[in-house]
């Protein structure tokens, strides 16, 4: 994009590839832009197709760009699949002044000592986030400007497999598009659906998409554990055409139209009439028993959530609970089955009020990513970002620095 104001933030799953566009207005940030084109070409969010792949995220940008108005040439875009992974890392360093006085520089030194850590060669690293400083023993939040000596910081890591990072920014390549940051699929969820209060207090984001979920797990502002479970969305229905012996696109219908995670809902006699649904399909489905299905592979996924926070030490320890996003998320009784099995509050996430125009589309929980990497490229005070694009030598201009009092009442 040639206007420094207007970010695109493309979201590449498993089975759906998501583009909002979204530009800073004074009061706000305006939505001008989105499209929606199915997955193909990709399983587990990794390509497996080049071809398909580069002709989904055209469909998809097609679709935003007739909406806007307005041509794409670069985006911020979501990485995301089994392979990548988290680890916690410190880096030190001595101060530089001589009178102790740390300054921004000391900052970025720490962080590369931190981003040194022993990552094989076949792995980048995505992100590494600083969770706190150190300076000679005593721990802060923002070390500039105060005095030391030896400065520490606890970052987490994120890495990928450079195969797959290379294949997803050729697939971009080719669709035309320059790719200004990669960002981890539910750390732009967070983005756009945790508050600065959830971050705080403890929160746990977990995207359910087609071919894994992703989880972001958050407390006191920073980012305790993250990662990626190899079960999605796409795991249901292939259950429920396995259990019903019918299609997988007749088992999607019947997962969307009729399935629940609460058996108890239907009766034991309640079915539907499988010829309705496809004319090629004979017998009938006992709607309880579709339920079951649903709710064991759910439960399953919820378990292996579980385990994850008790890794942390925060299962059932989170005061602001679940947030639930992605296409699964949109499964009927599943806040009630994450209540029950995490033991924590439980809600589908909401893209942030402070998001105005084509909104009723962005309510949908396959959109947040999108709308989170969008808010991702608006958002000036990122450093991993700033770094990152001033690594691909764009423009961090006037326009950005504009924003910036903008974005800081606008963003978590």
């Amino acid at each position: 994009m040639t206007q420094r104001n207007i970010a695109v933030g493309i979201d590449i799953g498993s089975t759906k590839i998501a583009t909002t566009i979204g530009q800073l207005q004074e009061n706000g940030i305006d939505i001008i832009g989105v499209g929606f084109a199915p997955s193909n070409g990709l399983r587990k969010g990794m390509v497996v197709d080049i071809e398909e792949t580069v002709s989904s995220i055209s469909a998809s940008l097609e679709e935003a760009e007739r909406m806007s108005g307005l041509p794409v040439t670069e985006a911020v875009v979501s990485i995301g699949g089994v392979h990548v992974q988290a680890t916690a890392s410190k880096g030190v360093i001595a101060i530089s002044r001589q009178d102790g006085e740390i300054t921004d520089n000391d900052t970025l030194r720490v962080l590369d000592a931190a981003r040194a850590v022993s990552v094989p060669a076949n792995r980048d690293i995505l992100h590494a986030i600083p969770r706190n400083y150190t300076i000679d023993g005593q721990t802060v939040k923002d070390p500039v400007g105060m005095s030391g000596i030896r400065l520490e910081v606890d970052t987490q890591v994120i890495s990928g497999a450079n195969a797959a990072v290379k294949n997803l920014t050729k697939c971009l390549a080719q669709a035309g598009i320059t790719v200004n940051d990669l960002v981890f699929t539910p750390l732009a969820s967070a983005k756009s659906l945790l508050s600065k209060r959830q971050r705080e207090i403890g929160v746990a984001l977990v995207d359910i998409g087609g071919g894994t979920t992703s989880f972001a797990i958050y407390e006191e502002g920073d980012i305790l554990h993250a990662g990626v479970l190899p079960i999605g969305a796409t795991h249901i229905t292939n259950d429920i055409a396995i259990g019903l012996r019918t299609t997988i696109d007749t088992a999607e219908i019947i997962k969307v139209k009729y399935g629940t995670a609460t058996p108890l809902k239907f009766g034991p006699d309640e079915e539907i009439d499988l010829k309705k649904i496809d004319k090629n399909e004979e017998g009938k489905a006992n709607l309880r028993y579709i339920s079951e299905i649903i709710e064991a592979r759910l439960n399953e996924i919820l378990i292996m959530v579980r385990d994850e926070l008790r890794k942390v030490g925060r299962d059932g320890m989170l005061p602001a609970g679940i947030i639930l996003t992605g296409g699964g998320a949109k499964q009927a009784g599943i806040i009630e089955l994450a209540k029950h099995t995490l033991r924590l509050p439980a809600q589908v996430g909401e893209v942030t009020q402070n998001v105005s125009g084509m909104v009723d589309n962005l309510n949908d929980p396959l959109y947040s990513a999108s709308v989170g990497l969008m808010l991702w490229g608006l958002e000036a005070g990122n450093s991993n970002s700033a770094k990152r694009s001033k690594g691909l030598g764009l423009n961090l201009g006037s326009a950005y620095q504009k924003a910036t009092g903008i974005i800081k009442h606008i963003l978590p």
